[in-house]
């Protein structure tokens, strides 16, 4: 086993990749990111002691979220990076350590585990990635110190802060901060070394793991419509115009506002790609007629698309997928993204902007880009919009116009068997309606599937954290028809997952008290059987089926 890992849905075998990622990581940086983990643990170790002494550090807290995220799927995948961060976490652990015995009279740095005080010599992309595999042998089979059951849960919890971290760090770069979530990531992740606790004490972790997804989801919301309004219903165009361009994946706004601030006057177009499609339903963005519309789909495709495309592409959170030697020299990295040998454009400095030059450099290089396709298509519906026409909706519920509500929010993937989504989105009742948010919109954001009294049958939210929006909807929803039980809406549940981001969607639902939910393509391959089962026994979670029996329950409720 020269790797292990788990944490996507693309986990080779549905078991875990050992070898090489599927999506492209590296042996080495795979490792480097457990041995990352493994550090901030010990972090957060002193973090929380230094905390109960009365010494805080807000830049700490911050990296434990921005190092969990740069582990996230499809990431960064840069082992000089990854060593990089290793070294600041390293750096801002010490220092914990050093003001908290220096504010304790009597601690003692040996009642520290070895995680606070572990330092590779030298530190660089071997020795970590050796710590790594080491954990990952120690931790399985014959050599964990663990159960099956225990080891899931860890993982389960461990998946869940990755994808709550990406959220919170997504907020704290437009000025939103709740401490309290940052000191959940560090409980957690300390937690997860904690031989003490049982099972019943994990499941509760990853239940409050989930509750604090919800506060996750609902700063980064209020941190979006905060800096840029509320979005509106708008049809994004899905053609090309003359000109040279840049086009901007992943979920960044605050980068892709800084480049459209850039590049305005320049004559340099601005294209969304993926998960960044949304941000053209918003006001603030809405004054840049030099921001074009959506290019393309989802994230799998960019191999062809971006080949297609041929100006500049700035990838701005995770998404990135192996470049083409075609484009390999018009691609950027931004933030936590990372790819080697690919240009990186650095972090902000003392409240100056990111410098897009070079960017936009390469987008002047470079011809027009090539259609794809035109027309357009629908996004904008977030909960304001929704519960700015709630009176039409509760009506068209009442009158039996809209039979059912089908929650197809999450994550986009290669395996051909996500066409089950597309297929249901097809054959569902024509009194149905779609409420969906993440890359999984584009299995069906294409089809014309109509309207209803002038209700869009796919009701896009926006990106994967836009899954809040959802949930404020159907809240909204269960208040105004008196539902007292959340479960007895007229709404179902057939979520798409692909990574740890969509592992806290799927957590905050659940602490909502959500059951009833049809999760696929697969069932996550860190579940063991007896978690597995305890979530089918609490949440009443089931895989997905047959296209024409999913269906057939859905319209009759179940």
């Amino acid at each position: 086993m020269d790797m292990f890992c788990n944490q996507c849905q693309e986990a080779a075998r549905n078991v875990g990749c050992t070898r090489r990622g599927v999506c492209g990581k590296t042996a080495t940086v795979s490792n480097e990111q457990d041995a990352l983990i493994y550090l901030l643990r010990g972090l957060s170790e002193c973090a929380i002691r230094a905390r109960e002494a009365g010494v805080a550090d807000p830049e700490a807290d911050l990296f434990v979220a921005e190092g969990l995220f740069a582990t996230i799927t499809n990431a960064n995948f840069d082992e000089d990076r990854m060593v990089e961060l290793a070294r600041r976490a390293i750096a801002l652990r010490d220092n914990l350590r050093r003001r908290w015995l220096a504010a304790v009279p009597g601690a003692r740095e040996e009642d520290l585990s070895p995680a606070a005080r572990w330092i590779p010599e030298p530190l660089d992309a071997l020795n970590l990635a050796a710590k790594g595999i080491a954990m990952q042998i120690v931790g399985r089979g014959e050599h964990s110190t663990v159960n099956e059951d225990l080891r899931s849960l860890r993982e389960l919890l461990l998946y869940g802060l990755k994808g709550m971290a990406a959220y919170t760090d997504h907020a704290y770069v437009l000025g939103a901060h709740n401490d309290a979530i940052l000191a959940f990531l560090q409980e957690g992740l300390v937690a997860m070394a904690n031989d003490a606790l049982g099972a019943d004490d994990l499941v509760a972790l990853v239940m409050r793991c989930g509750e604090m997804g919800v506060q996750a989801m609902a700063l980064l919301d209020a941190a979006n419509t905060g800096a840029y309004g509320h979005p509106e219903p708008t049809q994004t165009n899905i053609g090309v115009r003359e000109g040279p361009a840049i086009l901007v994946s992943g979920h960044d706004l605050r980068d892709l506002e800084e480049l459209l601030e850039q590049t305005a006057g320049t004559g340099v177009n601005v294209y969304t790609h993926g998960e960044m499609l949304p941000a053209t339903a918003y006001p603030a963005f809405k004054q840049y007629d030099h921001l074009v519309g959506n290019y393309g789909g989802s994230w799998w495709k960019q191999d062809k698309e971006f080949e297609a495309f041929g100006g500049a592409i700035l990838m701005t959170t995770n998404c990135i997928t192996a470049p083409k030697e075609s484009y390999k020299e018009r691609i950027f990295t931004t933030g936590l993204a990372g790819w080697p040998g690919v240009r990186h454009v650095p972090n902000r400095r003392d409240g100056q902007p990111k410098d897009f030059g070079p960017v936009i450099e390469a987008a002047k290089a470079a011809g027009s880009p090539r259609a794809l396709e035109s027309g357009t298509i629908p996004t904008g519906f977030a909960h304001q919009t929704v519960l700015g026409v709630a009176d039409q909706v509760i009506a068209a519920v009442e009158s039996g116009a809209i039979k059912r509500f089908v929650v197809m929010a999450g994550c986009d993937g290669r395996h051909t068997s996500r066409e089950y989504y597309t297929q249901v989105a097809e054959s569902l009742p024509e009194d149905h309606v779609i409420l969906t948010a993440g890359c999984a919109k584009y299995r069906y954001n294409k089809l014309n599937l109509g309207e209803i009294g002038g209700i869009p049958r796919v009701l896009d939210a926006g990106q994967c954290n836009d899954s809040y929006s959802l949930v404020v909807i159907a809240q909204a929803l269960a208040e105004a028809l008196g539902v007292e039980d959340i479960n007895d809406l007229p709404i179902s549940y057939d979520i798409a997952w692909y990574e740890q981001k969509a592992v806290i969607v799927l957590l905050a639902l659940l602490s909502l008290g959500v059951k009833h939910i049809r999760l696929g393509p697969t069932l996550p391959a860190f579940l063991s059987p007896g978690v597995a089962k305890v979530l089918v026994e609490m949440f009443d979670i089931m895989p997905i089926g047959e296209v024409a029996e999913d269906v057939a329950a859905i319209a009759a409720g179940r």
